[in-house]
């Protein structure tokens, strides 16, 4: 393994503070509209329901691809809560889409217990690809739910619909003995043999799964899924070989600054994430002398798109497949925990590699520099990861109203998530 230089390693462990500069904000403004471009223009008219992946030149998909995602209609519902805060669209036409998303899923999508399918046919809600009913996705666009109940407050009709899609959900049906939440149910086969029992993007299923209004689980269930602490030149965090997006899911929504677990473990898990992203960074630039294109100023690796299909890329440790391919939403979905190495990284990916990796809904999947390969393609849940992560870093927008929700802040209560004395860092801030 390469030795990093001291000093590489100091910098890296306790990164200088900086505000935004107007240039950031200008740059994270417009690639924040383009990412939500992709929500507005590519959910069906009559269900609101989002495609999973869209085209980068707008060229439809072929119609066997053409399936809609659970996860990335609840990425969706958020981005349409950020649209109506900055005016992109008019917002009559924000507050129809997002009664018409509710409505479909209160009144139309199959489902079971109050969980959905994670494929769906955009124009109808059917099951496709013989897909599951997922715990984790549902969370995903109950999160979205729950979004969108804070920021129209003001409509009787959202705040309805959105209390009965959270209150119709069912937990306990998913409760395992070994108090761990199962992946999901298919009607073909039962429950899923796989449960949610080591760190992952689980923590936000977890929350929502404690505070239900209606089917709650236990608050030991907090405590009932492993926490491996990985080491990575020095720098100790919870994390196992989870990919990046496993410390951003659940964040882009779940206000963790400033707050620490109760016993045994006492884990700052904002922090957490922090650390993670930084030893992230220094792993791809070790990876250098492999992928030259790899550095300080451009790393991220994610799962995502690649020239021999979808991989659910992370690291450390380097997966053997690995093969110098860039995922621009892995430094983008860490904007609300380093945002001064993520926005470097993104900055200068769009100034080195130009109109080939940022288009009409932001930066490409992915691309590899080193064979010239780029996704003509973008999934919407990385499209989502990065609005919301923009988001969070300018102003706490999407915090702020996921915590407004009482059952969020009584679930993180009973699970012994209790703030420290010390002020929460502001949005904005730089790592």
């Amino acid at each position: 393994m390469l030795r990093l230089p001291a000093i590489l390693l100091c910098i890296a462990a306790v990164a200088p503070a900086a505000a935004l500069s107007s240039a950031d904000r200008r740059f994270l403004e417009d690639l924040s509209h383009r990412n939500f471009l992709y929500f507005w223009e590519n959910a069906d008219p009559g269900t609101g329901l989002v495609l999973d992946r869209a085209r980068i030149d707008r060229v439809p998909l072929h119609p066997g691809r053409q399936v809609a995602s659970l996860a990335a209609t609840g990425f969706g519902l958020t981005a349409l809560a950020m649209a109506a805060d900055h005016r992109w669209v008019p917002q009559d036409q924000i507050r129809r889409r997002v009664a018409l998303t509710l409505r479909f899923f209160v009144v139309n999508s199959p489902g079971k217990y109050g969980f959905y399918y994670h494929w769906l046919d955009p124009a109808t809600g059917e099951r496709r690809w013989e897909s599951e009913v997922s715990s984790i996705d549902t969370a995903l666009l109950l999160a979205g739910v729950l979004t969108v109940r804070q920021r129209f407050a003001e409509d009787p009709e959202i705040v309805r619909l959105a209390d009965e899609l959270y209150r119709r959900a069912d937990f306990t049906w998913l409760l395992r003995p070994d108090l761990t939440l199962g992946h999901g149910w298919k009607p073909e086969s039962g429950m899923l043999l796989a449960s949610w029992n080591s760190f992952s993007e689980l923590m936000l299923l977890y929350i929502l799964a404690i505070g239900s209004p209606t089917h709650p689980i236990p608050p030991e269930t907090w405590y009932a899924w492993a926490r491996p602490v990985s080491d990575y030149h020095g720098i100790r965090y919870v994390n196992g070989s989870a990919p990046l997006f496993s410390h951003q899911y659940s964040q882009a929504w779940i206000d963790f600054r400033g707050t620490r677990e109760g016993p045994p473990d006492a884990i700052d898990w904002f922090e957490n994430s922090v650390r993670a992203t930084r030893a992230h960074r220094l792993f791809c630039m070790e990876l250098s002398r492999l992928f030259p294109d790899y550095g300080p100023q451009t790393w991220g690796i994610s799962a995502s798109d690649s020239e021999r299909g979808y991989r659910a890329w992370g690291g450390p440790p380097a997966d053997p497949d690995l093969d110098g391919t860039l995922v621009p939403n892995a430094a983008a979905g860490s904007l609300m925990f380093t945002p001064a190495l993520s926005l470097t990284a993104l900055r200068t990916m769009r100034a080195r590699y130009g109109a080939r990796i940022y288009g009409r809904y932001g930066f490409t999947d992915a691309f590899n520099p080193l064979t010239g390969w780029t996704d003509p393609e973008v999934i919407g849940i990385d499209q989502g990861i990065t609005l919301i992560s923009a988001e969070n870093l300018r102003a706490g927008t999407v915090w702020k109203y996921f915590m407004r929700n009482p059952e969020i802040a009584a679930a993180m209560q009973r699970a012994g998530l209790r703030k420290r004395q010390r002020s929460v860092p502001h949005a904005g801030g730089g790592r």
